[in-house]
């Protein structure tokens, strides 16, 4: 335990002295945060544009297993880069203060941590962990290096979602909420074919560089473009994919955290292309007996009018809420209040402010956590095919 302690205490004293650094570098209403970032591919290079919206950045390095996605990235930034395919060396650089880590699910944890480790502040794409026990050293990380770690539950940052919050939930509004129903059908981005030509791997592509940890196999050109349909690349599909806003919200809404119990069913019942996650799937998930949230997800019916919303159903009236805007209809009738959606760029400025304050984000890794958790529970269910209660080493 000494040594323990005095490791600890090191790594701390460090933590500091990065921490210091850091803000040194960003401190200032003005001044340009140096950025590198994770994985290049479609949503890499969707937060890559967010960052251009928010603004008050300089772009250091891109760093991707497939040099053609460095290239991209680079185009795309239209500013002179370093483009890396290790991602330690990326992290080795002591000029960049934060990084984005938008790669496949089972690298985001890790690499969130060696960020920390190496004195980055770090932007990571939901879910925050592919495994359970992941989370804990997420948390630990950021707690002992005093990073900033964003989730990129990106509700939490718009202005509709915090305004439902305080109009409906912190006045009382809404009264006793029961049940939560989410859904999200029609997602064509679970569908993503094999470009051609992609039967053979680039020689430019580093494949064990991609399956990191994981087992090693052979090139997958299905897995690696259309992840989601793959448990080892993703965490459940459509579960970790989606389910985690959704639950990140009624969480934050309700003030809450893990569910007590989940059952699930589903299975694959329409594309039979080798996939191994579920393209029909329904989660109960209990919290203590006083709340029940669902989820349903499928992509066999891909009509997209209407097929995402999170549905509050509580004594005082019903709120539906997503990136859409919000409805909420009184329990005793009257006029129906509504407002519509607003910037998604939002989240990622809000991350951009907190490496500059060393203000909290507005979804840490506590609430990526508990978010991606309540998808694990599920997921687990489901495999089991049998209900799932809640592990006491899942609390933080």
């Amino acid at each position: 335990m000494p040594n323990s302690s005095r490791r600890t205490f090191l790594g701390s004293s460090a933590a500091a002295a990065f921490t210091a650094a850091s803000a040194a570098r960003a401190s200032g209403a003005n001044s340009r945060i140096r950025l590198g970032i994770i994985g290049t591919g479609g949503r890499g290079s969707h937060l890559i544009r967010m960052a251009k919206l928010a603004g008050g950045i300089e772009w250091a390095a891109v760093c991707d297993a497939w040099d053609h996605r460095r290239s991209q990235a680079a185009d795309l930034i239209g500013e002179p880069v370093d483009k890396m395919a290790d991602y330690r060396a990326l992290l080795d650089r002591k000029d960049i203060d934060a990084v984005i880590v938008a790669t496949l699910d089972h690298w985001h944890s890790r690499m969130t941590v060696d960020a920390c480790r190496a004195g980055k502040d770090v932007f990571v794409e939901k879910p925050m962990t592919s495994l359970p026990e992941q989370g804990l050293d997420v948390v630990r990380a950021a707690r002992e290096t005093r990073r900033i770690v964003q989730v990129g539950t990106q509700q939490r940052s718009l202005a509709h979602f915090a305004e439902a919050k305080q109009r409906f939930f912190d006045s009382g509004l809404i009264g006793q909420v029961t049940m939560v129903r989410t859904v999200w059908n029609a997602n064509s981005g679970y569908l993503t074919p094999v470009p051609a030509g992609m039967e053979r791997k680039p020689e430019g592509l580093d494949w064990d560089a991609v399956l990191g940890w994981l087992p090693k196999i052979p090139w997958d050109p299905k897995r690696y473009f259309n992840r989601f349909a793959y448990w080892d690349f993703s965490t459940g599909g459509q579960t970790g994919g989606l389910f985690v806003h959704m639950i990140d919200v009624v969480h934050w809404f309700l003030g809450i955290r893990q569910p007590s119990s989940a059952v699930a069913l589903g299975g694959i019942y329409q594309y039979k292309d080798g996939r191994d996650t579920p393209d029909n799937v329904n989660f109960v998930l209990d919290y203590d007996g006083k709340l029940n949230v669902t989820f349903e997800a499928n992509i066999t019916n891909m009509i997209p009018k209407e097929s995402a919303d999170i549905v509050f159903f509580g004594s005082g009236g019903r709120l539906n809420i997503f990136r859409y805007g919000y409805r909420f209809l009184p329990a005793g009738g009257g006029p129906e209040i509504t407002a519509g959606g607003s910037s998604e760029s939002a989240h990622m400025a809000n991350f951009l402010d907190c490496v500059r304050t060393r203000k909290a984000p507005n979804s840490g890794p506590v609430d990526g956590h508990y978010s991606a958790m309540a998808c694990h529970i599920g997921n687990i269910a489901y495999q089991r095919r049998q209900r799932a209660d809640w592990k006491k080493e899942w609390d933080l």
